[in-house]
């Protein structure tokens, strides 16, 4: 598998920005359920990268998998913290 395609479109800038908003949507802001913070943060990135990058449909696709992959990087790095195994 060829991942020089990815690196192409993987813009750290927005994965963090992803990071911070979602960090900030689950500490901050107790209206918006957990629930919905995956999907938000696939919108803000696919419309980030959209503005950072070309705008182009493969931008936008990649900027919605960063803005996941910041809720995952999010859930990952809680639970090495905190020690925990297990899913709240």
């Amino acid at each position: 598998m060829d991942f020089s395609t990815l690196t192409e479109y993987f813009v750290l800038v927005v994965m963090v920005a992803c990071l911070i908003i979602g960090y900030i949507l689950k500490t901050s802001f107790d209206f918006v359920p957990n629930k919905y913070i995956p999907t938000i943060l696939a919108i803000v990135g696919a419309v980030l990268n959209g503005v950072v990058s070309d705008p182009s449909v493969e931008s936008i696709v990649y900027g919605a998998l960063m803005g996941l992959a910041s809720t995952g990087l999010h859930q990952a790095f809680t639970r090495f913290v905190e020690g925990t195994k297990e899913a709240d």
